[in-house]
């Protein structure tokens, strides 16, 4: 698991980096990042995938056939549909300039879903020229849970607070204080 933004925004300039200067050696070393990260044409068709894809989209990505991403289908934070030709690799390729700061959801096709934040990035060659684009995908899935769990906490402790009974207020405090202790738990599984 990646620890941090700034970490993953590391990575993605050293490929971004090496695939520019054109570096064919540099896909062995794509292959150990622990992110799924992927590279696509100007047209958006994937060129390369990495092993952690795999694992990441519960699915082998096609070389040469898929496009705009490596998973079998994507959401919107929110839960709505987000086609392939609107996601954040695609809109990257479009207009030529990283996408930062945007949530999706990933459904594999068993049905799970994970949560990410994509880095998409333009590739441009020495002449300047557009050649396509490189996507990493951080899983925040469990990050999204304890956020969650915490809300969840919080919503209690104010019902907690609104309750004259003293057992229904206890059982709110201690089903709050389970809440906290699993997203602290989650939390420190990224640290």
């Amino acid at each position: 698991m990646l620890e941090s933004v700034a970490f993953a925004e590391s990575l993605i300039e050293q490929a971004v980096a090496a695939l520019s200067a054109g570096d064919e050696g540099l896909w062995a070393a794509l292959d150990t990042i622990p992110a799924p990260l992927y590279v696509t044409d100007a047209d958006g068709v994937v060129r390369y995938f990495n092993p952690a894809c795999v694992d990441f989209a519960g699915r082998t990505p096609v070389v040469g056939q898929d496009r705009w991403c490596v998973t079998w289908k994507l959401y919107t934070e929110a839960g709505d549909a987000l086609p392939h030709d609107q996601c954040p690799m695609a809109k990257a390729i479009v207009e030529q300039q990283p996408v930062r700061n945007v949530v999706a959801v990933a459904e594999r096709p068993d049905g799970n879903r994970v949560t990410f934040m994509p880095y998409p990035t333009p590739l441009f060659g020495p002449d300047g020229s557009f050649r396509g684009a490189v996507n990493m995908l951080i899983d925040v899935t469990e990050r999204r849970q304890a956020d969650s769990l915490r809300a969840q906490a919080e919503r209690c402790r104010r019902l907690a607070r609104s309750v004259g009974d003293s057992r229904t207020n206890e059982a709110l405090q201690l089903l709050a204080d389970e809440y906290e202790d699993k997203a602290s738990r989650l939390d420190s599984s990224f640290n």
